[in-house]
């Protein structure tokens, strides 16, 4: 399910300081991700077309792009853990 942020009672949106509002999406046993900015959106589509043109094999593209998506998130140092070692992967 993806929603929207509520803002906060000091006027900032998810209680970060000049940060816009992001939808989030709920995922079962993980709990909910962030979606990230349209900076980042682009990374990744980078990331996918090198793994697509073979560039470098899908399997390290998925494990770089996941590992730096779950690096992102702040709700969750055990994902955040996770991520920073799939990404030195």
């Amino acid at each position: 399910m993806v929603q929207r942020t509520s803002t906060a009672s000091n006027g900032r949106a998810g209680g970060r300081a000049g940060e816009p509002q992001r939808p989030h999406v709920s995922v079962p046993l993980i709990g909910t991700l962030t979606m990230p900015p349209p900076d980042r959106l682009v990374f990744y589509a980078v990331l996918g077309a090198l793994g697509a043109l073979e560039v470098i094999e899908w399997p390290i593209a998925l494990v770089v792009g996941v590992g730096h998506y779950l690096t992102e998130q702040r709700f969750s140092p055990a994902l955040r853990e996770a991520g920073q070692a799939a990404e030195a992967a």
